[in-house]
């Protein structure tokens, strides 16, 4: 029995909010929108700026490079957004940022007229940037997602206002619509042309990965296991393939390639490590577009579904929640039913659950390259029937049981981590 249309059409509008492309990480660019979004109110080249962040999203963007202006930090991304930023492109809105435009954002932060500071609130993802020309102002604030702008002003005054609380009420009475077992329903009986939109995922994804392995980004993660199976210190194995084309992406990514990626939960690191590993088993295993497609949902839906539970910022490590869903991606590639992919998320659950996120930064890509490896691993075993037991740790014999167990660690557990990490971060030497 399949799946009715309308259950089918509520996880296909899921899919297109929570999978979209994105250039750059998500969080400098969700300031550069808001800023984009401010700029365009005011109507005129601002000429100094005031950007107040939640701490999570200071977290995730002080070490992370920005696309097109050679500088990492939230203070270059908000004046690129407002010098440069076109706010209908979303998530890819520094995408027209040219050089000169560049250049006067570096020059409009080294004259000290970006003022980055916390937000009075205790928003996980929130901003609200304020941009000053002569005695004019306006303001744009965007809060809950990286795309989301709830409030602009001119002047003071309120000019647009997204009905929030109506959007959030409707949504908190209807039940979350997925499980690991209606995941896999949807991924196996869905009509092909329905879900084969997801394959530019793998097609995009998979463009970013081989800029990766070209040259030296970052830490050149992916770049090294390459030369490492040339040098025949590592096989050429599935496990080492995966994990050297997901690094590579999360390489080039870090270090502000010019390139965007299909991002999940509003994460590029995540849309690329749902990925990656699934397009590197379809690819050793000559899948055909359809089966890997139908892996691609299995693996984009159980990321999305883990990371409702965890909440969008945490102290958990995205890549982790990614690493686990594309592991089940792999196991229905490799042959596997909806028990297979629940021993997988079992198996990971019990091994990597405690990796924390200390912000978006070059080491992202090492954190990625252990989630894959460990969802490889967790994914073998499960075929072979061997899964931690439900008695163990936070683990539980019933999965939904577990992924909320996983979610609460991460979004309860960790607040009191996220605070000791940030305070880490914010007072170096």
């Amino acid at each position: 029995m399949s799946m009715n249309e309308q259950e089918r059409s509520i996880f296909l509008s899921l899919l297109h909010k929570e999978v979209v492309p994105a250039l750059g990480c998500t969080e400098p660019i969700a300031v550069a929108l808001c800023s984009a979004r401010a700029a365009e109110e005011l109507g005129k080249t601002p000429e100094r700026m005031d950007v107040a962040v939640s701490a999570n999203l200071l977290k995730n963007g002080m070490g992370v490079m920005v696309p097109g202006t050679g500088e990492m930090g939230l203070g270059v991304a908000a004046a690129a957004g407002a010098l440069g930023g076109k706010s209908s492109l979303g998530l890819e809105c520094l995408k027209d940022l040219d050089e000169a435009t560049a250049q006067a954002a570096r020059d409009m932060l080294a004259k000290d007229a970006v003022r980055l500071h916390l937000a009075d609130n205790d928003q996980l993802l929130y901003c609200l940037v304020t941009v000053h020309a002569g005695n004019e102002s306006a303001a744009a604030e965007l809060a809950g997602s990286h795309d989301n702008i709830t409030r602009v002003w001119k002047n003071g005054e309120l000019v647009l206002e997204k009905n929030q609380e109506s959007a959030d009420a409707e949504n908190a009475d209807k039940p979350w619509p997925l499980t690991l077992a209606k995941i896999y329903e949807f991924a196996v009986t869905a009509p092909l042309e329905e879900i084969s939109f997801i394959l530019e995922a793998a097609r995009m994804n998979r463009r970013v990965a081989e800029e990766g392995l070209r040259q030296q980004y970052g830490l050149g993660v992916g770049k090294m296991m390459d030369m490492q199976i040339r040098n025949h210190m590592l096989a050429d194995d599935l496990p080492t393939f995966a994990t050297k084309l997901t690094a590579a992406a999360a390489d080039a990514r870090m270090a502000g390639v010019m390139m965007p990626v299909m991002s999940n939960s509003g994460s590029g690191n995540q849309g690329i490590t749902c990925t990656m590993p699934v397009v590197a088993c379809a690819i050793r295993t000559q899948a055909d577009d359809e089966k890997l497609a139908r892996a691609l949902m299995v693996s984009h839906l159980t990321s999305i579904h883990i990371k409702h539970h965890l909440g969008r910022l945490s102290a958990h490590c995205g890549a982790m929640v990614a690493g686990t869903a594309s592991a089940c991606g792999i196991a229905l590639l490799l042959g596997g039913g909806l028990k297979d992919m629940e021993r997988t998320v079992r198996n990971m659950v019990g091994n990597v659950s405690g990796m924390i996120c200390d912000g978006a930064k070059s080491s992202c890509a090492l954190k990625v390259a252990t989630a894959v490896g460990a969802g490889i691993q967790a994914v073998l075993l499960a075929l072979n029937g061997t899964v931690v037991p439900g008695n163990e740790g936070i683990v539980d014999d019933d999965i939904e049981a577990c992924i909320a167990n996983l979610g609460r660690l991460g979004s309860k557990g960790m607040k009191e981590a996220d605070k000791v990490i940030l305070d880490i971060m914010l007072h170096k030497s």
